[in-house]
């Protein structure tokens, strides 16, 4: 069985640059959508032995999280940061599935 991704390098540079412009514009409230957006992306160019990957998760399940995480990272002086990382390395992973 093969593994690979077929998505492309301009495809991924006009994503990364519209998620940027979706972060700065709206000064890092939609993050959760930037996130989502590119990750979505990536998944769908994605092929484990032979199977596409789909993504399940929406901003608007991530926002929550996002807000919740904002303010411990603020309470703890930017501590918190480094869990947030792996938070959302387990959220992205838990709405990760093969494609049907």
């Amino acid at each position: 069985m093969e593994s690979k991704f077929d998505g492309g390098l301009l495809q991924l540079i006009g994503w990364r640059i519209l998620g940027t412009l979706v972060i700065a514009l709206s000064l890092g409230i939609l993050t959760p959508w930037a996130i989502v957006m590119l990750y979505d992306w990536e998944t769908k160019h994605t092929i484990i032995e032979g199977k596409r990957l789909s993504f399940d998760g929406t901003a608007v399940g991530l926002f929550g999280n996002w807000i919740k995480w904002l303010l411990l990272i603020i309470v703890t002086l930017g501590i918190y940061s480094f869990w947030v990382v792996i938070a959302i390395k387990k959220w992205k992973v838990e709405h990760t599935h093969f494609a049907k």
